[in-house]
Protein backbone atom coordinates (compact mmCIF):
# COMPACT_ATOMS: atom_id res chain seq x y z
CA UNK A 1 0.00 0.00 0.00
CA UNK A 2 2.62 2.63 1.14
CA UNK A 3 4.25 1.64 -2.87
CA UNK A 4 1.01 2.10 -4.25
CA UNK A 5 1.04 5.96 -2.44
CA UNK A 6 4.68 6.71 -3.32
CA UNK A 7 4.36 6.06 -6.65
CA UNK A 8 1.36 7.99 -7.24
CA UNK A 9 3.13 10.88 -5.61
CA UNK A 10 5.83 10.30 -7.69
CA UNK A 11 4.06 10.06 -10.94
CA UNK A 12 2.33 12.98 -10.50
CA UNK A 13 5.44 14.97 -9.88
CA UNK A 14 7.24 13.65 -13.02
CA UNK A 15 3.95 13.93 -15.01
CA UNK A 16 3.58 17.54 -13.66
CA UNK A 17 6.88 18.51 -14.00
CA UNK A 18 7.35 17.45 -17.80
CA UNK A 19 3.90 19.13 -18.38
CA UNK A 20 5.52 22.14 -16.97
CA UNK A 21 8.76 22.10 -18.81
CA UNK A 22 6.64 21.88 -22.20
CA UNK A 23 3.80 23.85 -21.76
CA UNK A 24 5.81 26.60 -19.51
CA UNK A 25 6.81 29.62 -22.14
CA UNK A 26 9.27 31.15 -19.53
CA UNK A 27 12.68 29.05 -19.83
CA UNK A 28 13.66 29.38 -15.74
CA UNK A 29 10.21 27.82 -15.08
CA UNK A 30 11.08 25.26 -17.55
CA UNK A 31 14.10 24.07 -16.43
CA UNK A 32 12.61 24.47 -12.65
CA UNK A 33 9.89 21.99 -14.01
CA UNK A 34 12.66 19.86 -15.12
CA UNK A 35 14.18 19.54 -11.60
CA UNK A 36 11.31 18.65 -10.81
CA UNK A 37 10.73 15.62 -12.69
CA UNK A 38 14.07 14.85 -12.38
CA UNK A 39 13.60 14.07 -8.01
CA UNK A 40 9.88 12.48 -8.98
CA UNK A 41 12.16 9.95 -10.98
CA UNK A 42 15.23 9.80 -8.29
CA UNK A 43 11.91 9.09 -6.05
CA UNK A 44 10.70 5.70 -8.21
CA UNK A 45 14.98 4.68 -8.73
CA UNK A 46 14.51 4.74 -4.50
CA UNK A 47 11.31 2.69 -4.26
CA UNK A 48 12.96 -0.15 -7.17
CA UNK A 49 15.77 0.11 -4.62
CA UNK A 50 18.01 1.82 -7.16
CA UNK A 51 19.47 3.72 -4.43
CA UNK A 52 22.88 4.64 -6.65
CA UNK A 53 20.87 5.35 -9.39
CA UNK A 54 18.54 7.65 -7.67
CA UNK A 55 22.15 9.80 -5.92
CA UNK A 56 23.23 9.69 -9.62
CA UNK A 57 19.54 11.52 -10.61
CA UNK A 58 19.78 14.22 -7.94
CA UNK A 59 23.46 14.86 -8.39
CA UNK A 60 24.59 14.82 -12.01
CA UNK A 61 21.27 15.49 -13.47
CA UNK A 62 19.14 17.57 -11.44
CA UNK A 63 22.15 19.31 -9.53
CA UNK A 64 25.01 20.37 -11.97
CA UNK A 65 23.32 19.33 -15.62
CA UNK A 66 20.27 21.29 -14.67
CA UNK A 67 21.42 24.37 -12.95
CA UNK A 68 24.65 24.09 -16.11
CA UNK A 69 21.21 24.97 -18.54
CA UNK A 70 20.04 27.69 -16.00
CA UNK A 71 23.39 29.26 -15.98
CA UNK A 72 23.66 29.30 -19.80
CA UNK A 73 20.14 30.58 -20.57
CA UNK A 74 20.69 33.25 -17.91
CA UNK A 75 23.99 34.56 -19.48
CA UNK A 76 22.93 34.39 -22.85
CA UNK A 77 19.49 36.20 -21.99
CA UNK A 78 16.83 33.76 -23.42
CA UNK A 79 13.88 34.62 -21.01
CA UNK A 80 12.64 37.06 -23.76
CA UNK A 81 10.58 36.31 -26.60
CA UNK A 82 11.17 34.71 -30.15
CA UNK A 83 8.99 33.79 -32.62
CA UNK A 84 10.05 30.04 -33.05
CA UNK A 85 8.19 29.76 -36.77
CA UNK A 86 11.16 31.61 -38.01
CA UNK A 87 13.80 29.04 -39.71
CA UNK A 88 17.12 30.11 -39.84
CA UNK A 89 17.40 26.91 -41.83
CA UNK A 90 15.61 26.01 -44.37
CA UNK A 91 14.47 22.14 -44.49
CA UNK A 92 15.98 21.52 -40.30
CA UNK A 93 12.44 21.00 -39.33
CA UNK A 94 11.92 18.25 -41.36
CA UNK A 95 15.12 16.74 -41.37
CA UNK A 96 14.60 16.88 -37.51
CA UNK A 97 11.30 14.78 -38.21
CA UNK A 98 12.82 12.29 -40.80
CA UNK A 99 16.42 11.73 -38.37
CA UNK A 100 13.74 11.34 -35.20
CA UNK A 101 12.12 8.34 -37.12
CA UNK A 102 14.92 6.58 -38.15
CA UNK A 103 16.41 6.46 -34.53
CA UNK A 104 13.20 5.64 -33.46
CA UNK A 105 13.48 3.23 -35.92
CA UNK A 106 16.27 1.53 -35.07
CA UNK A 107 15.54 1.81 -31.55
CA UNK A 108 12.93 -0.78 -31.73
CA UNK A 109 14.56 -3.15 -34.66
CA UNK A 110 17.02 -3.14 -31.75
CA UNK A 111 14.97 -3.99 -29.06
CA UNK A 112 12.64 -6.29 -30.98
CA UNK A 113 15.45 -8.29 -32.19
CA UNK A 114 16.30 -10.00 -28.76
CA UNK A 115 18.49 -9.36 -25.93
CA UNK A 116 22.01 -9.81 -26.47
CA UNK A 117 24.33 -8.22 -23.39
CA UNK A 118 27.92 -8.49 -23.12
CA UNK A 119 27.88 -8.54 -19.48
CA UNK A 120 27.23 -11.96 -19.09
CA UNK A 121 29.75 -12.95 -20.17
CA UNK A 122 32.62 -14.46 -17.82
CA UNK A 123 35.19 -13.75 -19.95
CA UNK A 124 34.49 -10.13 -20.16
CA UNK A 125 36.55 -7.52 -20.37
CA UNK A 126 35.25 -6.61 -16.45
CA UNK A 127 36.66 -9.27 -14.87
CA UNK A 128 40.12 -9.45 -16.69
CA UNK A 129 40.66 -5.83 -15.57
CA UNK A 130 40.29 -6.47 -12.12
CA UNK A 131 38.01 -3.85 -11.19
CA UNK A 132 35.90 -3.83 -7.91
CA UNK A 133 33.31 -6.60 -7.73
CA UNK A 134 30.57 -3.91 -6.87
CA UNK A 135 31.53 -1.64 -9.33
CA UNK A 136 30.71 -4.73 -11.87
CA UNK A 137 27.37 -5.78 -10.21
CA UNK A 138 26.21 -2.13 -10.30
CA UNK A 139 27.23 -2.33 -14.19
CA UNK A 140 25.60 -5.67 -14.72
CA UNK A 141 22.62 -4.50 -12.42
CA UNK A 142 21.99 -0.98 -14.45
CA UNK A 143 22.32 -2.30 -18.04
CA UNK A 144 20.25 -5.50 -17.42
CA UNK A 145 17.68 -4.85 -14.76
CA UNK A 146 17.06 -1.01 -14.78
CA UNK A 147 18.57 -0.37 -18.34
CA UNK A 148 14.96 1.00 -19.38
CA UNK A 149 14.81 3.72 -16.59
CA UNK A 150 18.49 4.64 -17.65
CA UNK A 151 17.49 4.92 -21.01
CA UNK A 152 14.06 6.88 -20.19
CA UNK A 153 16.43 9.65 -17.93
CA UNK A 154 19.29 9.90 -21.06
CA UNK A 155 16.39 10.47 -23.19
CA UNK A 156 15.12 13.21 -21.20
CA UNK A 157 18.65 14.86 -20.84
CA UNK A 158 19.14 14.70 -24.23
CA UNK A 159 15.52 16.59 -24.74
CA UNK A 160 16.92 19.28 -22.31
CA UNK A 161 19.97 19.96 -24.34
CA UNK A 162 17.56 20.25 -27.80
CA UNK A 163 15.50 22.23 -26.42
CA UNK A 164 18.58 24.34 -24.58
CA UNK A 165 19.86 24.65 -28.28
CA UNK A 166 16.84 25.97 -29.58
CA UNK A 167 16.38 28.52 -26.92
CA UNK A 168 19.70 30.19 -26.86
CA UNK A 169 19.38 30.15 -31.08
CA UNK A 170 19.91 33.54 -32.50
CA UNK A 171 17.60 34.22 -35.46
CA UNK A 172 19.24 35.67 -38.30
CA UNK A 173 17.41 39.36 -39.61
CA UNK A 174 18.28 40.70 -42.37
CA UNK A 175 17.27 44.21 -40.71
CA UNK A 176 19.58 43.78 -37.66
CA UNK A 177 22.97 43.19 -39.87
CA UNK A 178 25.68 45.98 -39.88
CA UNK A 179 25.53 47.48 -43.59
CA UNK A 180 29.28 47.60 -45.15
CA UNK A 181 29.92 51.09 -44.39
CA UNK A 182 29.28 50.74 -40.83
CA UNK A 183 31.78 47.30 -40.83
CA UNK A 184 34.32 49.62 -42.46
CA UNK A 185 34.25 52.47 -39.66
Amino acid sequence: MVELIVFAIAGVVVLGGALGVILTPNTTRAALSLVATLFGIAVLFIAQDAHFLAAVQVIVYAGAIVVLFLFVMMLLGVDRDEDLRIEPLRGQRWAAIAGGAAFLAVVLVALLAGERTLTGQRGSLLFDQGLDPNIVLIGRDLFTNHVLAFEATALLLTIAVVGAVVLVRKVSNESTRPTDEEVSS
